[in-house]
């Protein structure tokens, strides 16, 4: 008989060489005769010892002490005498048995199945193909049996545990040092979670279980079984080994560099350019992967901050940030190159602040903008990228959060033929989201729309952008004075900054034209005092300020697993408290998040806006002085209708669209703002 050599394929660490000899040897017999303790799994060659093979799959036992012995997969195995079920691939007969036993199926869809697929092979998960069926269960209140309820169900009905994997919360460096890509494919299994203690491990086959056998002794850690989603765990077998692989490539070519403050890694940057080689294909793909997930996430910012031995990746989600990733800082060097690369920044200069922009497409083909701005820091550059939606600009007022009453005082104003209307709140509040849904519904043909901004935060083909460039000294109050003469009918100015543009402003709003801008201020009222403090005289807002808006942006709960729960006493509280100095009955019920698959388990999904808008009535134009009162002006804004920011959280608490703890995290008390 030929000698069989072993080959490592199957895991990341050596088997063979220290603590497991090997001996080979051509042997006969079955598996469970020659096992001593566990086993592991490789790939044996045929032939001599110079290593000519032919790929067969081969077990390794051994035993804690003495000689392994290989024995090739294709002997069949003895079955345990107290194993209940032998080992096999999951099928969709069985499948389709315990959903008619459960009373989930009835037994004519299950047979028509049955029949229908009988001929077409077993490849496709059988998961997979009843999810296909889009039956709705036979019992109440008739679910619709998708895959992940169908994962659940069979889980609980082998007294499994269900897993759902979440990319954000894996570490893929660690899971994918458990075993290599080929293991995990062959078994349908993914490793999801690496502790001290034990290894958990996903898998779409329940019955399949020597491999736990194999990797027992090889990773001296107790293995743990969940049942995750067929589809998931193929995805992610190709994604998470793939990054981690081209993560190890790119650290292997950059590695020494961690550790290195900005000014060493300057200095090493011109020592040897191609360590930190941002065309690299690693690179390319570990940048591609970032973005992917981003736009899966429904992230707003990625944060890429360097740190002194890892850099940090970072996603911000419904406002709030999320730790993803920790890339060695060799990696990460080279990824903020490549994404200065493509937004068509300086890649060398790295000791002051740039900004930048990206157009890329998301997998379905959508076009997504990224804002960057990079910021030199103690370990280096920190790199933030704002991604654009383009579905905001074809929102309209409800889907931002308007009631019919806000929407009715905000057209009030933006239908005015000249004037200033100003939106306030600080940054990140959904200020510019409000101003471009507003100038997309004022361009039409018949009028000259034009913006000046700092940045262009998203491109629109219906407006005139243009942009503030302070390194020719072209600011906003220039900017203005230039599209005066540019025949205008509608003007954005990004930012009322300093009293030179508050007076450009001024000027284009007295000589007939409307203008929208934006303050950081609390609240509505107090962007009075704010042109006031700016040095604008009184009598001049009074002649153009149309109005002011305030809003705030609260997070709001997932529609698929929000529960209402009866009042509770400490809420009652809560509610008088956020309706103060105002009475107002609490709602019987209040809705909380409870967290499911949609969500990522937060409760919360998507954002929406609270308003408060200050209508310039005659009553607050005689209340505008050099030393305006604004808890006069507040309190008489509230007597002509004003609803301050809590209170419009009230009525969305009420409704059921956010929560208690939302509106007084997010929403300043009406008589502090």
């Amino acid at each position: 008989m030929r000698t069989a050599v072993f080959l490592y394929h199957a895991f990341v660490g050596e088997i063979g060489r220290g603590g497991y000899p090997v001996t080979v040897a051509a042997v006969t017999g079955t598996f469970s005769e020659l096992a001593v303790g566990g086993a592991a799994r490789g790939n044996v060659g045929h032939g001599d010892a110079s290593g000519a093979e032919t790929g067969d799959d081969y077990a390794i036992p051994h035993g804690a002490a003495g000689p392994c012995y290989i024995s090739p997969m294709s002997v069949p195995a003895k079955p345990a005498a107290d194993t209940a079920v032998h080992e096999h691939r999951l099928t969709l007969a069985e499948i389709l048995e315990l959903l008619v036993a459960d009373g989930l199926v009835t037994r004519g869809d299950a047979d028509a199945l049955r029949a229908e697929r009988r001929l077409q092979g077993a490849k496709t998960h059988p998961l997979i193909v009843v999810a296909d069926q889009k039956w709705r269960s036979a019992s109440p209140p008739g679910k619709l049996l998708g895959l992940e309820l169908l994962t659940e169900w069979l889980a609980g009905r082998l007294g499994l545990e269900y897993f759902h994997i979440d990319p954000l919360k894996i570490d893929f460096t660690g899971v994918a040092e458990v075993m290599s890509a080929a293991y995990a494919t062959r078994f349908a299994m993914l490793p999801v979670q690496v502790t001290t203690r034990e290894v958990v491990v996903a898998t779409a086959e329940p019955f399949l279980r020597e491999w736990e056998g194999e990797l027992r002794p090889i990773l001296r850690k107790e293995i743990r079984r969940v049942l995750a989603n067929p589809i998931d765990i193929s995805r992610y077998q190709v994604e998470f080994f793939s990054l981690a692989r081209s993560v190890k490539k790119a650290n292997q070519k950059g590695e020494g560099a961690s550790g290195l403050s900005s000014f060493e890694q300057l200095v090493e940057l011109g020592k040897a350019n191609r360590t930190y080689d941002a065309n690299d294909q690693h690179i390319v793909n570990i940048v591609d992967w970032l973005w992917q997930y981003a736009f899966d996430q429904r992230a707003s910012d990625i944060h890429v901050e360097p740190r002194r031995e890892v850099g940090l990746v970072r996603f911000r989600i419904d406002g709030v940030l999320h730790q993803v990733y920790q890339i060695p800082m060799a990696v990460m060097n080279a990824m903020t190159s490549r994404i200065k690369l493509l937004g068509r920044m300086d890649v060398i200069e790295k000791r002051r602040p740039q900004d930048g922009r990206i157009k890329t497409r998301t997998p379905d083909g959508q076009e997504v903008e990224l804002r960057l701005s990079t910021l030199p820091t103690a370990f280096g550059e920190k790199l933030v990228m704002r991604i654009f939606d383009p579905d905001v600009l074809v929102r309209d007022f409800r889907e931002l959060g308007f009631s019919e009453e806000d929407q009715s005082r905000w057209n009030q104003m933006t239908r005015t033929p000249n004037g200033i209307i100003l939106v306030t709140g600080p940054t990140g509040s959904g200020k510019t989201t409000t101003l471009y849904t507003t100038l997309k519904q004022l361009a039409t043909p018949e009028v000259n729309v034009c913006t000046i901004e700092d940045p262009i935060e998203m491109v629109e083909s219906a407006f005139n952008q243009m942009q503030v460039q302070q390194a020719i000294e072209l600011g906003f109050a220039d900017g203005v004075r230039a599209l005066m003469r540019q025949d205008p009918d509608i003007i954005m100015i990004g930012e009322i900054r300093d009293l030179q543009t508050a007076e450009m402003a001024i000027q284009a709003a007295l000589t007939g034209h409307l203008v929208l801008s934006t303050l950081h201020t609390n609240d509505a009222p107090s962007a009075i005092t704010r042109l006031l403090d700016l040095g604008v005289p009184a009598y001049l807002i009074n002649s153009t300020v149309l109005g002011v808006m305030a809003q705030r942006l609260v997070r709001t709960l997932c529609p698929a697993c929000k529960k209402p729960f009866p009042i509770r006493d400490e809420q009652r509280e809560t509610w008088n408290a956020l309706v103060a100095p105002w009475k107002s009955s609490h709602p019987a019920a209040v809705h909380q998040p409870t967290g499911c698959l949609e969500c990522r388990m937060t409760g919360y999904q998507g954002r929406v806006g609270l308003y408060e808008i200050l209508l310039m009535s005659p009553e607050i134009r005689r209340l505008v002085k050099p030393q305006t009162d604004i808890a006069r002006v507040r309190d008489t804004a509230y007597r002509e209708g004003m609803r301050p920011l809590r209170i419009s959280g009230a009525m969305k608490v009420a409704a059921g669209v956010t929560s208690l703890d939302e509106i007084v995290k997010v929403a300043p008390p009406a008589d502090d703002a």
